[in-house]
């Protein structure tokens, strides 16, 4: 099977633009200083710069010198943060390739604000791009059949074969978001919705009401950008 093109500028030049479309929405959502959407938009252009000079550099070296650039000129407190989760994203993307579950896998770190991932069973990127692929359709992300099979997706998210541990999303972080995906599908609402739902609700960014709206905005671009890679 020819190997998908991802590439990080692309995914973050995507969330760069839907940022600066939500701008003034989310300042709005921010309801204590009402410049969180300017924080973001910034925040994210910074990211996108970083990656498109430095386009040929392996994935770890690019999002080690976004967080670099990201420290010096992001002084908000979400760019702190975000310089903080991309930080941990470099060091956990160390000699790994972009695929499906490894862009999941670093944007749960991102989300992450920071948290080194604990010393614990986790979910490996194989899983991820899997549970992308059946939770988003389509089966190319993931080599399954478009549609979620409720069944399927349960033993996914609590069965073996993950038990080394590794850096990505830990079994029982991974459970929570399943059963937070199965309560917004019993809502109504889309497998993107829910997944990016999921993902963003067990992570730091989830503590205040417009960040998590953020969250949520670049979880949910990166899952579309991420889809559309790899249906070519």
């Amino acid at each position: 099977m020819a190997k998908k093109q991802i590439d990080l500028f692309s995914l973050f030049n995507q969330v760069t633009k839907t940022m600066q479309d939500s701008q003034t929405s989310l300042n709005e959502a921010d309801t204590y200083n009402h410049d969180h959407g300017d924080h973001m938009f910034e925040i994210f252009e910074v990211i996108t710069q970083a990656m498109k000079e430095k386009k040929n550099a392996d994935p770890a070296d690019q999002l080690e010198y976004a967080a670099s650039l990201l420290r010096n000129q992001a002084k908000s407190g979400s760019g702190k943060l975000y310089a903080q989760g991309v930080n941990e994203a470099a060091k956990q993307m160390e000699g790994k390739d972009l695929n499906a579950g490894s862009i999941m896998s670093m944007m749960q770190t991102i989300l992450g604000a920071g948290e080194a991932p604990a010393s614990k069973p986790a979910a490996s990127d194989d899983m991820l791009g899997s549970l992308l692929g059946s939770l988003v359709g389509g089966g190319k992300a993931g080599g399954k059949s478009a549609g979620v099979d409720l069944g399927d997706l349960l033993g996914s998210l609590t069965g073996t074969g993950s038990a080394d541990a590794q850096d990505g999303l830990d079994l029982g972080d991974l459970l929570g978001a399943g059963m937070s995906f199965l309560s917004d599908k019993q809502g109504g609402k889309s497998n993107l919705e829910a997944l990016t739902g999921a993902l963003v609700s067990g992570s730091q960014m989830a503590s205040s009401p417009y960040r998590e709206q953020s969250s949520q905005l670049v979880t949910s671009t990166i899952l579309k950008a991420l889809t559309l890679m790899l249906s070519k």
